[in-house]
């Protein structure tokens, strides 16, 4: 584990926290990949990564991070949460989520958050509806 991946995740995680996709954002390099691997393609680019976030903070407004376990190295973290929140439809969930961070320059230079898109999916369903 480094001092210094350690930090920038620590100062990643609390933008995420704090809803702020412009500071999220910043932390990724310029040509920076972000991958929520529930079906959705990868976006490219910092202003791809703000309307990304920006996007979830919309869906689910109270969007929650509880850390089961991190681990880092020199140039990577691997953190599993259990991510949970209300949607803007109405339905509370709690899902398993797990992201792979690629670090380079200090920055995050990919991320690939990896969820159960079925229980998801439901999860984010009124009932009764589709999403």
């Amino acid at each position: 584990m480094t001092a210094r991946t350690r930090d920038l995740f620590e100062r990643y995680h609390a933008c995420w926290e704090a809803r702020d996709p412009d500071r999220i954002a910043e932390l990724h390099t310029p040509d920076s990949v972000f991958h929520l691997h529930a079906g959705q393609e990868p976006v490219r680019g910092r202003d791809s990564v703000r309307d990304a976030a920006a996007g979830m903070f919309v869906l689910v407004p109270d969007l929650a991070f509880t850390r089961v376990s991190l681990r880092t190295g020199e140039d990577f973290w691997v953190v599993q949460w259990q991510l949970s929140g209300t949607s803007a439809s109405g339905p509370q969930f709690a899902v398993d989520l797990l992201d792979y961070v690629l670090v380079e320059g200090g920055l995050v230079k990919e991320k690939h958050a990896y969820v159960d898109g079925a229980a998801m999916q439901e999860a984010l369903t009124p009932a009764g509806g589709a999403a």
